[in-house]
């Protein structure tokens, strides 16, 4: 069951039409075309073709992208992107953390052997989607783990300590100012939201409008997850007007964090990805798809819109992936997330080269919304995206698999194999229900 929950610190604007969506996402000032430090890309190692780190530096080097997602120490690319300005989110594997908890030694010996001091470090993951990894053991080392390397950074760092979150921390998020977290979390997220407060550190999700997509398959919602013109989707409680999934998954999460009293935590992206290549039964994988997402977001960013939420205001955001990672298990999709082939050449120009111009909006020509009413679940349709399972950790310890139409995270195909064992996790049927047009 999907709550509302009433927001501490929500300032309440008066219902409002955001202006056309190619205006407002997709104007640039010629000023803007270089490298912006807030767009990122994620850089997965499930391969056994990957170029050498010397290619993938200078590729990196020819886009306008200004961050680079790590999931592991990688030494030999970092020294490749010495003097590149592309500043590193250092990500360490699940499967380390309970190490760099056990003490102050064990973080401080990990710092010393892998931070790097020829490129910027903006932050460091302590693991991905450890909260909904399945192995709850994890969960009570997390806090330890980030207090332990805050404290090995050496004096004066600028390095911030995070974690990476997937969606379904989340428990509600329809409409996205009811947004909140997973209530059977608190014991491990609240401490942790904490310590960003504490230390000015940004809270790390892994938004995909996609999978949302993939649950209602109509040619609106698909306008909708890909910043394409459509009639909009009201938040009756805020009177906002979202015309994006992207927009909408955020401010759940804004929310989420407001109503925990955190509204000075910020919010990175820190992977949001479509596939442009998927099997018979995956919806809406295709390069064309892919491509519309994909420069979308990337105007959608630059134009610095912000969201109906926190109008004005960028996000650093990741895009998964920079290659293919043909070593997946999994749906054809999930090999298919890659800007590049491994060859280097593109598999669709997402309006991030330095040499060409800036790609037109990718607009596709939506059929007309449907005037009949969804069906939902006992109730007025809605239009975002919802919880439909139990929450985690609710049965003698256990994970319990959440799914909903947004929360298809990057932990179903771990990017890294722990141990060399790869598990695929899916949380089950994906509900996304629109609105009626005007509501």
């Amino acid at each position: 069951m999907v709550h509302l929950h009433v927001n501490k610190r929500v300032t309440r604007r008066p219902p409002q039409i955001m202006r056309s969506c190619i205006h407002d996402h997709f104007h640039l000032a010629p000023s803007q075309e270089a490298s912006q430090s807030f767009i990122g890309v994620n850089y997965g190692t499930i391969a056994d073709n990957l170029p050498p780190p010397a290619s993938t530096a200078s590729l990196l080097m020819s886009t306008s992208i200004g961050k680079l997602r790590l999931y592991e120490p990688q030494p030999e690319l970092v020294a490749a992107l010495a003097g590149s300005n592309i500043s590193i989110l250092l990500g360490i594997p699940n499967g380390d953390v309970p190490n760099l908890a056990s003490s102050p030694a064990a973080a401080a010996s990990w710092a010393a052997a892998n931070i790097p001091t020829t490129v910027p470090v903006s932050a460091i993951s302590v693991g991905n989607e450890l909260l909904n990894s399945g192995d709850p053991t994890l969960a009570p080392q997390l806090l330890p783990a980030m207090q332990n390397l805050l404290a090995a950074l050496p004096a004066g760092s600028t390095t911030k300590i995070s974690t990476v979150h997937s969606m379904a921390v989340l428990s509600a998020s329809d409409p996205p100012s009811s947004g909140a977290f997973h209530p059977d979390l608190a014991g491990s997220l609240d401490p942790v939201l904490d310590f960003l407060h504490q230390n000015g550190a940004p809270f790390m999700i892994n938004p995909y409008p996609y999978f949302a997509y993939a649950s209602d398959t109509r040619p609106e919602t698909l306008a909708f997850c890909l910043f394409q013109p459509n009639a909009g989707r009201v938040d009756a409680v805020s009177g906002l007007t979202y015309t994006n999934m992207f927009d909408a998954q955020l401010d759940a999460i804004r929310a989420a964090l407001d109503a925990k009293g955190y509204g000075d935590v910020d919010i990175v992206i820190a992977e949001t990805g479509w596939p442009y290549k998927g099997d018979a039964d995956e919806a809406g994988a295709t390069v064309d798809n892919a491509k519309a997402y994909t420069s979308n977001l990337v105007a959608h960013l630059r134009s610095q819109a912000g969201t109906p939420r926190t109008p004005g205001k960028s996000v650093d955001t990741y895009i998964f992936a920079l290659y293919d990672e043909d070593l997946k298990g999994g749906p054809e999709s999930e090999r298919s997330f890659g800007l590049y082939k491994t060859d280097l050449t593109a598999n669709y120009d997402a309006g991030l080269s330095k040499s060409g111009s800036t790609a037109a909006p990718t607009i596709l020509t939506p059929s007309p919304p449907q005037s009949t009413l969804q069906p939902s679940r006992g109730a007025t349709p809605t239009g975002f995206c919802q919880t439909t399972a139990a929450v985690p950790g609710s049965t003698q310890g256990r994970q319990v698999p959440l799914s909903s139409s947004c929360y298809i995270p990057a932990g179903a195909v771990p990017r890294r194999a722990d141990a060399g064992t790869w598990q695929l996790v899916w949380f089950g049927v994906l509900l996304c229900m629109a609105m009626v047009a005007g509501m």
